[in-house]
């Protein structure tokens, strides 16, 4: 059977990133961007914009949304969904340890 497998990563804690920015990690041969918002909530997506590939942890967060820092594309955090552009992200399943360390999945 075709079966997906898929496995958590330990990239970090989420005091390594400050409210309301982004940081890039790299985790098993792909670098992604990992988000906190204002509020803790933690969001991981690709870490390039598909525009013309802008760092997206380097773009302007405002609530569950990201801003690409070259040419305005917006993205849902929370489901990668286009709101300014063409096209959407890449999101990836990410959680917080009860010790703070954040637990990415990538299949």
């Amino acid at each position: 059977m075709g079966e997906t497998l898929t496995r958590e990563h330990a990239i970090g804690r989420l005091d390594q990133i400050p409210r309301g920015e982004g940081r890039n990690f790299d985790v098993a041969g792909r670098t992604v961007a990992v988000f906190r918002t204002h509020a803790d909530e933690v969001f991981a997506t690709q870490a390039e914009c598909p525009h013309l590939g802008g760092p997206l942890a380097d773009g302007m967060m405002g609530g569950t949304t990201i801003m690409c820092p070259l040419h305005d594309r917006m993205y849902d955090l929370r489901t990668g969904a286009v709101l300014m552009g063409e096209c959407p992200i890449r999101t990836y399943p990410i959680r917080q340890a009860t010790d703070g360390t954040l637990l990415l999945e990538v299949g």
